[in-house]
């Protein structure tokens, strides 16, 4: 709450039906407080934005966009947005497309090439089911032109020989894991058992890795997060495909035979930033081809807008080197709709009995 030159902050505090109002003037006095005086991250936050994971060779090791090069980015946005969602001319007289369907644009942008892989160069979703975001990640005031903050070339590090080793194998028979919605289908055989197909598409954990941790965007649809804080206890919950991650504070990890699809998440403060360290994962998570002993270090830090989010992922038998992205979350009031995917759905069901319809004919 600001009023005037000064800046407080309120925490109340409920005891025997009695409310007591503190004013905390400091630093971070626009920081909204729990009643145990920790920083409140509770609330739904809105992730989407048109900064990219890994950052375009154009921006070489610059992580900072000029202002300049943000508007055009976010200008190109918009005038795609506006291009799509205008109504479609002659829709009665228009030509199949090419054989092979259109040619990909050279000059697209980011969210142009994912859309163009979601649905191929025939097309996928129309754009009124999309909802990608619209502005730059900004964290600190500087225009960021990757998630991605170290390596300072904005890209996850070489992975060691052994997991690129690892990695061919699997991809051999199957889909990576953490495939994104348009990813390529896969060999014929990754058709022929359901734990062969992507974790998204078996409604088990959010696309690209949305679920986390580390939790990242989806840049198509179903940005929300929210954040349910107790003293003991922070519940992230995941727009898409509902994914749900408890985080069990000051605690000792749990014992390293018991794996879970996100890990096992243990939280401290430290000062007023939750630090949230995960591991235990499931060697079928394989975030960015990452393996069982896959740890990623989250730092959620409030701001009167929002979160800002660091994370660090380090798994010696994947990568050459520990690697850390960061972006921001905005409030927002927009509510988080359920996704109704469950595993084994019909849609999954189809594919595989599609699959088998094309074996006989062959």
């Amino acid at each position: 709450m600001r009023r005037g030159r000064t800046a407080i902050s309120l925490v109340v505090l409920a005891s025997a039906g009695l409310m007591t109002i503190v004013a905390r003037p400091s630093a971070q006095s626009a920081v909204p407080r729990t009643a145990d005086g920790k920083p409140d991250l509770q609330g739904t936050y809105d992730v989407a934005t048109i900064t990219p994971i890994d950052r375009p060779r154009e921006f070489g090791n610059r992580l900072v966009l000029t202002d300049a090069e943000a508007t055009r980015l976010e200008h190109a946005e918009s005038a795609r947005n506006e291009k799509l969602d205008a109504p479609t001319a002659n829709a009665d007289v228009r030509t199949a497309p090419p054989v092979g369907g259109d040619k990909p644009n050279p000059n697209a942008t980011y969210l142009e090439r994912l859309f163009e892989g979601g649905g191929g160069v025939v097309g996928g979703y129309n754009n009124f089911w999309l909802a990608p975001g619209s502005r730059v990640v900004t964290v600190n005031g500087q225009k960021r032109s990757s998630i991605i903050v170290d390596p300072p070339d904005g890209h996850v590090p070489a992975m060691v020989p052994e997991a690129a080793r690892r990695n061919a194998e699997r991809l051999r028979t199957a889909v990576s894991p953490d495939a994104a919605e348009g990813a390529a289908a896969g060999p014929r055989s990754a058709f022929d058992d359901p734990e062969a197909r992507p974790l998204a598409e078996r409604c088990l954990l959010g696309f690209s890795n949305t679920s986390g941790p580390p939790t990242l965007p989806n840049y198509f649809y179903n940005n929300l997060k929210q954040i349910v804080q107790t003293k003991d206890y922070v519940m992230i919950l995941v727009e898409m495909v509902h994914d749900a991650r408890i985080i069990r504070m000051n605690q000792p990890h749990l014992p390293a035979t018991v794996r879970k699809w996100m890990g096992d998440s243990v939280g401290h403060w430290e000062g007023d930033t939750l630090v949230v360290e995960t591991t235990n994962f499931t060697d079928k998570t394989q975030f960015r081809g990452s393996g069982a002993d896959l740890k990623v270090t989250e730092r959620f830090t409030r701001t009167p807008n929002g979160i800002v989010y660091r994370f660090t992922a380090e798994d010696p038998s994947t990568w050459s080197r520990p690697w850390t992205g960061e972006y921001n979350w905005n409030t927002t009031t927009d509510q988080i709709y359920e996704y109704a995917c469950h595993e084994g759905n019909h849609a999954l069901e189809n594919v595989l009995r599609g699959a088998r319809a094309d074996d006989k004919s062959r």
